[in-house]
């Protein structure tokens, strides 16, 4: 049995990946902060849960300790977690610049190369980051969360170089607007015009990216690795 673990995994995209690799027989581990009571109720299908603070890294490096203590290692690795911000550029603070590049980057960093050796030792390995579509073109007053998810599209491309020798794949997917908790900030007004402007007509669902996710993290992927799969309905193409 193949052990995956997904970061953010209490809520919306992360949560989606849970359930379904759960029903697909995968043993599931899940790193969440604050929700709890989520993550009591993903323990209870079967999931274990780690909680952990992923803008430190200090707590980055002690979650993964004990997820590498009480599995050896992972199969899969889907970095998920994220944190967006809403502001000018002139208004970011050093304090919110270093947390959302915390949450979306280093993280990402960080648990690829604590879970990277079990990998490379088994000449086996998945690697799936989820970015945006800002990270691919740029969203005007989301400066600091644009360039975050553009560096996870670097360390993608950058990483499936170094380790695809070692029979390891690393993916990107790059998600438009999602019907999940981080999009629930946006007033039906803004709801309505991104739908208009997307040609599908409609939001994605968080279900719609862990079925991306599973497919690529399953054995008909294993040719497949640098590339950034964008999943918005159209409302970017590059």
């Amino acid at each position: 049995m193949k052990t995956v673990l997904i970061t953010g995994g209490s809520r919306g995209i992360g949560r989606a990946c849970v359930e379904l690799f759960l029903k697909e027989g995968y043993r599931v581990a899940f790193i969440y902060h604050h929700s709890k009571e989520a993550a009591d109720a993903l323990e209870k299908l079967g999931a274990v849960g780690f909680q952990g603070d992923l803008s430190s890294m200090e707590e980055c490096k002690r979650v993964a300790d004990c997820i590498l203590e009480r599995f050896g290692g992972v199969d899969i690795l889907i970095n998920n977690a994220g944190v967006a911000l809403f502001s000018l550029a002139t208004y970011t603070s050093d304090e919110e610049w270093a947390r959302v590049r915390a949450v979306n980057l280093d993280a990402p960093f960080l648990l690829c190369r604590a879970f990277l050796p079990h990998m490379i030792n088994k000449k086996e390995g998945r690697i799936i980051n989820v970015s945006s579509m800002w990270g691919q073109v740029g969203a005007s007053c989301e400066v600091a969360y644009s360039a975050a998810k553009a560096g996870v599209i670097g360390l993608t491309k950058a990483l499936a170089k170094e380790v695809g020798p070692s029979g390891i794949t690393v993916n990107c997917i790059a998600p438009g607007v999602i019907d999940t908790d981080m999009n629930a900030r946006l007033s039906q007004e803004d709801r309505n015009a991104l739908v208009e402007e997307t040609p599908m007509g409609r939001l994605g669902s968080a279900a719609e990216v862990a079925e991306l996710c599973l497919y690529l993290a399953g054995a008909q992927a294993s040719f497949i690795t640098g590339q950034v799969f964008g999943i918005n309905g159209g409302l970017v193409i590059v």
